[in-house]
């Protein structure tokens, strides 16, 4: 089916992402401040009944890929009961989750049985006491058993991702990339986005991923550009050569990839966003199964989907086009 999901700037979209929560068990110095925010009542998340509306007319026009974020989407009950029923859409055939994998090795082989396709998995260190640092609470050890248990239930690829904070982790990257070296993990190196809080912090970590190939090269690793690695986003990927896996980089601000844009979001209280940076959102709950009222939101969504994204502005305090999203990336969906 040609998908009817086409913006003005003829980018087709194929792809939506869907948090189901905005609480999280960690607090990532990237995605929420140490004290929190406001979470949104259990009452005002869509329901999975809601979010199977949703991405029932989303399929329709074209939607065929999609990904479950939060927050942390794990912390939300039976998520493998809205994972079976997203698998089930006609049209739908590739599931991915994104997690920060704390509760991963519980609930891995029930997820693959539900149709969970592949799983990608926050690591920002491999340095416990610094994980500490960085994610604020929580333990790394339950995060490598997720890992281990996404294998060995048989997620493929599975990936790792790391943000890259300057003066935090970014000594780390010859470790990462020795970790993608030896083991048949796909570790994407992240720009910190300002995403909800373009302040003095983020500019103080902010590190454009030109670091890692700068330091690849100086480790002496030989590698070369890959295609083939299964995903739906914009990761510039690099095998390591004679190496098990890959690296990957993420660039958003320095080089960004808005020309290429083939995504939706939907927030988990139920709000569709054309981009990931700008305030534009459309309530979608009232409509949920409404087919034509939702079909109406979704081509309104493209309509209000800017050219792009304007990050590499805000780092170089020039003036914007559009206002900013006031959300955190925890309350969008990472």
């Amino acid at each position: 089916m040609t998908s009817q999901l086409k913006d003005r700037f003829g980018r087709v979209h194929n792809y939506l992402r869907i948090s189901v929560t905005d609480r999280c068990n960690l607090r990532c110095m990237y995605c929420m401040p140490e004290e929190g925010v406001p979470f949104a009542e259990p009452s005002s998340l869509l329901t999975y009944d809601e979010i199977e509306s949703v991405v029932k007319t989303a399929a329709s026009m074209g939607i065929t890929k999609l990904r479950i974020t939060g927050g942390e989407p794990l912390v939300r009950p039976g998520l493998d009961s809205l994972i079976s029923r997203l698998a089930a859409i006609p049209g739908i055939h590739d599931i991915a989750l994104t997690t920060n994998g704390m509760l991963l090795a519980a609930q891995a082989e029930a997820l693959k049985q539900a149709g969970l396709t592949r799983v990608n998995i926050s690591l920002d260190t491999l340095d416990p006491a610094r994980f500490r640092l960085i994610a604020r609470r929580g333990d790394l050890k339950r995060v490598f058993e997720g890992i281990e248990a996404a294998g060995r239930v048989g997620f493929d690829p599975i990936k790792l991702n790391c943000v890259l904070l300057k003066g935090v982790n970014e000594d780390e990257i010859p470790a990462f990339l020795k970790l993608a070296y030896e083991q048949p993990l796909h570790v994407r190196f992240i720009e910190y986005m300002p995403i909800g809080h373009a302040d003095d912090n983020w500019r103080k970590h902010y590190l454009p991923l030109s670091a890692v190939l700068e330091k690849a090269r100086a480790e002496g690793f030989d590698m070369e550009r890959r295609e083939d690695v299964r995903g739906n986003g914009p990761s510039e990927d690099w095998q390591l050569t004679g190496g098990k896996g890959s690296f990957g980089l993420i660039h958003p601000v320095s080089d960004q990839f808005c020309s290429r844009c083939n995504r939706l979001r939907l927030t988990a209280d139920g709000h569709l966003q054309p981009c990931l940076y700008w305030m534009d959102e459309l309530n979608v709950r009232p409509a949920a199964g409404d087919e034509q009222a939702l079909r109406k939101l979704f081509l309104k969504a493209l309509d209000l989907k800017p050219e792009n994204h304007e990050m590499a502005a805000k780092l170089a305090d020039q003036a914007q086009s559009h206002n900013p999203t006031e959300r955190r990336m925890s309350q969008i969906g990472g």
